[in-house]
């Protein structure tokens, strides 16, 4: 099952028009308020699509303490709403109650990641259903990481039982960043955690320093992405599969002809007897 991300510019043209769309993704905290315009055509389309709830405001890898009332609200729309997932980052994004707009690098040692597993636990049993946990993408190191981020994230599903959202472009943006192996990465990870699958596009930076890549969503999903994805299909099956597309937002159809070809991709898999589709 493929998907899109739901984004304003199209929601009017998918409750008219009501296209061919596995299913939907959006930003949960847009959607907080349950009085809303925003909270309201959401209720209209999640009669017609399943929908994710995908968050960027738990900071789960920060020292402090998780927002109660985030929390709530983050609850109150999953149960009404009943998404086929609910996840966020693995990152940071607060200290001491002030949060920046970021997605923010976490330093990989014992001490991070006690700290990470015991709020995915709190996030769990408080909504009372799994959680799963994104890979980031960065473009920066702590010099006092012990642990490889592959590693970390695993040991994080391990000993929270939490599901993994897999983002290939993450592996892949920051595979350059921090020279290493793509196929190292995702060997370390139990493939029947992996619940989700996000794909997107990035953008190349140059610098006098050098060239950097960012995870931007603002372009087709390149090339050596599709191929990590096909990998993928072919060696452990397809999952719920995401276009993501955050900035310079296309027409809707360009994004359905994107998740036409990861739909392609299963289709194919399928046909040479590699996979079975769901």
């Amino acid at each position: 099952m493929v998907g899109v991300g739901l984004r304003s510019p199209h929601i009017s043209q998918i409750i008219d028009q009501k296209p061919n769309i596995g299913w939907l993704e959006i930003h949960s905290e847009n959607y907080f308020n349950p009085h809303s315009i925003a909270r309201q055509q959401l209720r209209e389309i999640a009669n017609h699509y399943p929908v994710s709830c995908h968050g960027i405001g738990l900071s789960l890898g920060s020292a402090d303490p998780i927002d109660n009332h985030h929390l709530k609200q983050l609850k109150q729309l999953v149960d009404e709403i009943n998404p086929i997932a609910v996840s966020d980052h693995l990152s940071w994004s607060s200290v001491d109650g002030q949060f920046f707009n970021d997605l923010l690098p976490l330093p990989y040692t014992e001490q991070a990641l006690t700290n990470f597993c015991r709020k995915v636990d709190q996030v769990q049993d408080f909504l009372g259903r799994e959680f799963l946990v994104e890979n980031p993408s960065s473009y920066l190191s702590f010099s006092q990481s012990q642990i490889p981020e592959w590693e970390f994230l695993h040991e994080v599903q391990q000993r929270t039982g939490c599901g993994l959202l897999l983002d290939f472009n993450n592996i892949y943006v920051s595979s350059f960043n921090h020279n290493f192996d793509c196929q190292q990465y995702i060997a370390a990870l139990d493939p029947k955690a992996v619940k989700e699958i996000h794909l997107a596009g990035f953008t190349v930076k140059e610098f006098e320093q050098g060239e950097i890549w960012i995870d931007t969503h603002s372009r087709p999903v390149s090339d050596h992405v599709w191929l990590l994805y096909q990998l993928w299909v072919r060696q452990h099956g397809a999952v719920p599969t995401l276009i993501e597309w955050d900035l310079d937002i296309p027409d809707l159809a360009v994004l359905l002809a994107e998740a036409d070809k990861a739909t392609t991709i299963i289709t194919q898999e399928a046909q040479h007897g590699q996979i079975t589709t769901s």
